[in-house]
């Protein structure tokens, strides 16, 4: 017997959610057939241990919708934020978070969303938060494209779910609108900020001097007496024109005109690109006076995980900044500060913007990477968190940046689905939105502090179809209804048609790695070099390219 075949055994041991206490989350897991274990190492107690905390985060919030909606989804279990956060914030929990989510609870997450939109002020904004204490409007705290998580979740769902749809992009339109009247007041084209909470970036020095809360707690208005308040924000714009991007895809859906949304999103890059972008390539607030705030900070990373850039622009982030030591790659993933800012502060026992690792960024971070082929690049970085994570007592929202040492907070959900995603995609399956599957052969066989496993296996129900993947430190396995599907070495992903057939293999390692895939029809070799995709059916290559950890 080899450590696969002692994984693949004990993988057929687990029964898919049976761990859990009865509710949406443990239905959800049951139904996905989802299923993890590591053979050596911490890897699959704390697999198992993240999804039970995660259930705790799968609650009743509040009683009733807002005063009249009728709005679906009102009163079902939403996902909530967890920890010291004891309810659902836009920018974390009912966007990055839901859209992991809806990979294995598609109720919640469908649910999570709905619950927003039925909290929608009469003028169209949206809350920032939902609470039991009820929906809270005092910023508008905007970090990932809350669109593109409904539209993924659609897909995720088989894309039929057009009342769900409907539901969410009429009350995306009208928060857009609501934006464009309250968030523009220069002129600009871009999207303001009147606070620090406005990003979420509390205690950076992004908003040093700034309030907390927009002015009187009413989001139209920031402090008239302020003198460089309203700051054009990157983030907040580039999340617009994401936005608007994916309303335009909805509309075609919903039989509206979509290049309206199209042309609006365009007029939003292009207030990116004039207001924000400084000539060292990076992106600033520009406040009322006209002036550019450098604070180098991990709004980079939020511009492009709004799909904003192209290739050239993005590698030049990774070498500059991204995965540059002296800024942002520390011991334990993405910093939220560039370290050489003289105001750096790695304390991760609070609530910080100002330097710790943050959990909610960590598991942004993938979007950004992917979009431009740089999966390689990714790997890397999230590894470092993972491994933080593997060897914590507890799942927090603030990592320390020079030990990895756990800090703010406990049961925190973006945590929770950072850990479960992370291993999703370096040595599990993972359904795409588009329909295809990835089977990633990252094994973490490698880690560090007593994190390594000596092999892992993962499953999933796709259709009607049971998928399982197993792996060591040498090769993968990959089964479909008990049958070997393909076998491929350590280092490579495959991206297959929803019915398992290959389609492309992807070089996921840092380093060459050569070898073979092999399936029933037979074997194929291949060296892939990292961020390297072979189309199978034609052969051609994509080529990305790969940045080192720059020192």
């Amino acid at each position: 017997m080899t450590a696969i075949d002692d994984a693949l055994t004990a993988l057929r041991d687990e029964q898919p959610g049976a761990t859990l206490p009865g509710g949406p989350l443990r239905w959800g897991v049951a139904d996905a057939a989802l299923r993890f274990v590591g053979i050596g190492g911490p890897l699959g107690a704390r697999w198992q241990q993240a999804l039970t905390e995660l259930s705790g985060c799968v609650r009743v919030v509040g009683g009733t919708g807002a005063a009249g909606t009728g709005a679906a989804g009102t009163g079902d279990a939403i996902l909530v934020e967890g920890g010291a956060y004891p309810g659902a914030w836009v920018e974390s929990t009912a966007s990055i978070s839901v859209e992991v989510l809806a990979r294995f609870a598609p109720d919640v997450a469908r649910a999570t969303h709905l619950r927003v939109a039925s909290h929608a002020r009469d003028d169209g904004l949206l809350p920032y938060k939902v609470t039991d204490a009820g929906p809270a409007f005092t910023q508008i705290q905007m970090v990932t494209p809350l669109a593109r998580t409904v539209w993924n979740t659609f897909l995720l769902g088989g894309g039929t779910d057009l009342d769900y749809l409907r539901t969410m992009y009429d009350a995306l339109a009208a928060h857009d609108a609501w934006l464009a009247r309250h968030r523009d007041t220069r002129g600009t084209g871009g999207v303001e900020a009147f606070c620090t909470f406005d990003t979420g970036h509390d205690a950076s020095p992004r908003f040093w001097g700034v309030p907390d809360r927009c002015f009187t707690g009413e989001a139209a208005r920031f402090d008239p007496a302020h003198p460089t308040l309203p700051f054009v924000a990157p983030d907040l714009t580039a999340n617009v024109a994401a936005q608007r991007r994916y309303l335009g895809r909805m509309a075609a859906v919903l039989g509206e005109h979509g290049a309206t949304w199209d042309d609006r999103a365009a007029a939003s890059t292009s207030a990116l690109l004039a207001q924000c972008l400084a000539d060292d390539g990076r992106y600033y607030d520009r406040d009322a006076r006209g002036e550019l705030r450098r604070v180098v900070s991990d709004v980079i990373l939020r511009v492009y995980e709004a799909e904003h850039g192209d290739d050239v622009e993005f590698a030049a982030a990774l070498e500059r900044d991204l995965l540059n030591t002296r800024r942002f790659l520390s011991v334990a993933g993405l910093t939220s500060l560039a370290m050489d800012d003289p105001r750096f502060s790695g304390d991760a026992s609070r609530n910080s913007w100002g330097g710790p690792v943050n959990l909610l960024s960590a598991i942004r971070a993938a979007h950004a990477f992917e979009v431009h082929g740089r999966v390689a690049e990714h790997a890397l970085v999230a590894t470092a968190t993972l491994t933080a994570l593997a060897t914590a007592d507890r799942f927090p929202q603030c990592l320390d940046p020079f030990s990895g040492e756990a800090g703010y907070t406990e049961a925190y959900s973006p945590a929770l689905l950072f850990f479960l995603d992370q291993l999703e995609r370096s040595c599990g399956i993972l359904p795409r939105p588009d329909g295809t599957l990835w089977f990633s052969g990252l094994t973490p066989t490698r880690l560090e502090h007593g994190a390594a496993a000596d092999a892992v296996a993962a499953s999933r129900r796709v259709g009607t179809s049971r998928f399982a993947i197993a792996g060591d430190d040498e090769r993968v396995v990959v089964e479909r209804d008990g049958q070997r599907l393909l076998e491929f070495p350590r280092g490579w992903r495959v991206e297959a048609d929803a019915t398992g057939t290959p389609v492309a293999v992807v070089g996921l390692a840092a380093a060459p790695v050569a070898g073979e895939l092999a399936t029933a029809s037979g074997t194929t070799p291949l060296t892939l070099n990292p961020n390297d995709r072979v189309d199978l059916a034609t052969g051609v290559r994509a080529t990305p390219g790969f940045t080192a950890p720059v020192f």
